[in-house]
């Protein structure tokens, strides 16, 4: 049987009893997680900060990200970053016995996430209709490139595919300047966004059921969340501009680059007095918005050449000081060491067999108390036994039967 969210607890204010803390927000919620690479274990490992008891199923040999760099003694701290606080779990799905268990488990879980090829589960005996049909409350998400019923759907797709196929690529490329060719990027923004867009809609799901009853099928996909966030590009593709809207672009100090986003008129007075150019104010060429649109790459010269006789340092802090949104252009090891993330609880130390190192907490905090990721990355199949005798209740000599033959499996 599923749990329910008790969704009639009083108001409360922080501290009375019966207010979860915010990691416990989803406690009592059980998630079964099929998926692998990055989208799906991303969701499921936000579900785990909020408290959701998560059960990684995997392979025998594994989520191959167990294996993708920065590998540490044999431990991969980019799967780590993906899968803390997890339960693994061994099942071979392709032995019919390790589908009947997966089924099983299933059947004690409010949530199921798979993100296999369309039609696979359903190939295994693991669709939505035939776990539904025995759990009616299951709250079951499949994720994909394209959608599970579209002429796309047994198409491969992994986030730079989408991120060409949905116009991203070619949209930033019509930002750039000089260049021959769309730019290359190594950032799996598809899946961030759908691991996004999964989490809300599982969520969603849970608020749905608590006040129905009822369980449901989501269908979420890369390419769809791809397209949530190109909103200007969207509508500009529909109704084409005469002319680029201004950009904000790089400009150069004497030793780094620095991004400025003068947004106003306000800021634009504040650039004037921080740059020690006050004619500017009554320079037909910027002095209007206007004309500053109609001059941006003006404006940003100008801009550029009082900064190319300083530090990016030394421009952040002028420009910010008088008012005016800038930063210089950092390394991410260099962000990191920022102090407003210490100050929020940004950061959490994880460890798994390497070593302890850092991952990001969730970007928001309930009553100024923050979630935060589960200190532990289990390695493959730590928790087999536990989850088999736990939750199915599986006596100790068969889960030691189904081990001998290899059906499951455990460190």
């Amino acid at each position: 049987m599923t749990s329910k969210l008790n969704m009639n607890m009083k108001r409360a204010t922080p501290g009375d009893d019966g207010v979860p803390e915010a990691g416990e927000t989803l406690k009592g919620i059980r998630v079964l997680d099929f998926t692998a690479m990055m989208a799906g274990p991303y969701c499921a490992r936000w579900l785990s900060d909020l408290g959701a008891e998560v059960i990684k199923v995997e392979p025998p040999d594994g989520d191959h990200m167990r294996t993708r760099a920065p590998v540490r003694d044999g431990f991969s701290a980019y799967y780590g970053h993906l899968n803390a606080g997890k339960k693994s779990v061994v099942i071979d799905l392709k032995r019919p016995e390790g589908v009947a268990l997966a089924r099983d488990l299933a059947g004690k879980c409010d949530v199921v996430l798979e993100a296999f090829r369309p039609g696979v589960m359903e190939r295994l005996g693991l669709g939505a209709d035939k776990l539904r049909a025995l759990n009616p409350g299951l709250i079951y998400c499949s994720i994909s490139g394209f959608g599970q019923n579209t002429s796309k759907s047994g198409h491969p797709a992994y986030a730079p595919v989408i991120h060409a196929g949905s116009g991203y690529y070619m949209a930033n490329f019509d930002y750039q300047d000089g260049l021959d060719r769309p730019a290359n990027s190594g950032i799996p923004m598809a899946d961030m966004l759908c691991a996004i867009f999964t989490a809300f809609s599982i969520q969603s799901a849970l608020l749905r059921r608590n006040r129905s009853g009822a369980g449901c099928t989501i269908d979420v996909n890369l390419m769809d969340s791809m397209m949530n966030v190109l909103t200007f590009e969207l509508q500009s593709s529909q109704f084409p501009l005469k002319n680029r809207r201004p950009l904000y672009k790089p400009l150069k100090a004497n030793d780094g680059f620095i991004l400025v986003a003068p947004v106003n008129e306000k800021n634009f007075r504040s650039v004037c007095v921080a740059t020690g150019h006050p004619e500017w104010l009554d320079d037909p060429v910027l002095n209007t918005d206007a004309a500053r649109y109609e001059n941006w790459s003006e404006y940003m010269a100008r801009i550029e050449q009082w900064a190319g006789e300083r530090s990016a340092s030394e421009c952040e802090q002028a420009l910010m000081e008088a008012g005016v949104p800038c930063s210089r252009y950092k390394r991410i090891s260099e962000a990191m060491q920022e102090s407003h993330f210490s100050e929020r609880g940004s950061f959490t130390e994880i460890h798994d067999g390497a070593g302890t190192y850092k991952t990001v907490n969730l970007p928001f905090a309930f009553d100024g108390q923050k979630p935060t990721a589960h200190p532990e990355v289990r390695g493959l199949g730590q928790d087999t036994m536990e989850v088999l005798s736990s939750v199915l209740g599986l006596p100790q000599e068969r889960i030691e039967a189904l081990m001998r033959e290899r059906v499951v499996g455990a460190q």
